[in-house]
């Protein structure tokens, strides 16, 4: 997509090998950036991941501020006690849809209630499939209803995965205590 053109050429290269000239992995790895001013905008989401009592169970800072777990089923080695990143992508999803049709319907007055978004997420088929499912409210006019299927297919997180995207990565080698 076009408009993603100077996005990428934002995020190209900034995690580069030491010795390179380019900021590499020790300057991502720094510590979540503060909260931006109210009326910023922000180029990058972040999130930083970090293993809870040595298993799969993991904390999860959000831009930092906001915090979430993840986990896996007993039968991977984990506890079962939060979503698993699988889960939380579909999750992801029905909750962006679902906050776009709100956001479109909200600034036209149009009632909510009643709205409800699912998503069916297969992560092992190739290439991976998700299924939406969109229920409006009740009352609307055909037009109505068209235009705020039109605002759902604008969700962020479902134009991320319907072109893609890039994803560079680093090693930092664990600092050994002296």
């Amino acid at each position: 997509m076009p408009w993603m053109a100077p996005i990428r050429a934002l995020t190209r290269g900034v995690i580069t090998t030491p010795g390179s000239g380019l900021p590499h992995a020790e300057s991502v790895a720094a510590p979540m950036p503060a909260r931006p001013p109210p009326g910023t905008i922000q180029m990058m989401l972040h999130a930083s991941a970090h293993p809870v009592d040595g298993g799969v169970r993991h904390q999860v800072t959000v831009s930092g501020r906001h915090v979430l777990n993840t986990d896996e089923p007993a039968e991977l080695g984990g506890t079962d006690t939060a979503a698993t990143p699988h889960e939380l992508l579909a999750a992801a999803l029905a909750s962006c849809v679902s906050t776009m049709i709100v956001l479109a319907a909200r600034a036209r007055g149009w009632e909510t209630a009643g709205l409800r978004v699912d998503v069916a997420y297969d992560h092992k088929a190739t290439p991976r499939r998700f299924d939406v499912h969109i229920g409006l409210p009740a009352g609307l006019t055909d037009q109505q209803r068209d235009r705020l299927l039109r605002v759902a297919h604008t969700c962020p997180v479902r134009r991320a995965l319907e072109s893609a995207a890039d994803i560079s990565e680093s090693v930092t080698p664990a600092t050994r205590a002296a």
